[in-house]
């Protein structure tokens, strides 16, 4: 089967690609995102798991939406790879655009995000705490097409 190219940029044909909750950070990354400073993200294996979903695959395109669920962006994975917290290196922390000077910072600041009630929830466990083994989906990005939003 052939892909039409114009197809694979149709924001209403491609899955979501939501960054954090919709809020602030939400909106804090999408600016990232659309300035061109974030260029690497984070996730836990262990979402993946619990939702059933498949990992990105480096080519997969998907659209961003800010917190009012509006597309912005359509983005297209470069690279995956799954590696332990404890690996996590300065590199993949600066290019999550978020202005990390550190490991440390970064995995404080996503430890934060990890540790909340809202992604506890989400994966269904009111205890659920990472340390240095917790697989990590480490991918890398580009901005493949900006969207105007309408209205």
């Amino acid at each position: 089967m052939t892909v039409d190219p114009a197809q694979n940029m149709d924001p209403a044909l491609l899955p979501k690609a939501e960054f954090a909750f919709p809020g602030p950070l939400r909106d804090r990354l999408v600016a990232t995102i659309l300035d061109g400073s974030k260029t690497a993200t984070t996730a836990l294996l262990a979402q993946y798991e619990h939702e059933g979903e498949p990992l990105p695959s480096v080519g997969r395109r998907s659209v961003v939406v800010d917190s009012d669920d509006r597309p912005v962006a359509i983005i297209e994975v470069t690279e995956v790879r799954v590696e332990p917290l404890g690996k996590v290196d300065i590199s993949h922390a600066v290019d999550e655009g978020e202005g990390y000077t550190t490991v440390k910072d970064w995995r404080a600041e996503h430890e934060l995000f990890w540790h909340s009630d809202e992604m506890r929830q989400v994966l269904g466990d009111p205890r659920f705490t990472v340390h240095d083994a917790t697989p990590a989906v480490l991918e890398r990005f580009r901005v493949a097409a900006r969207l105007h939003p309408s209205g």
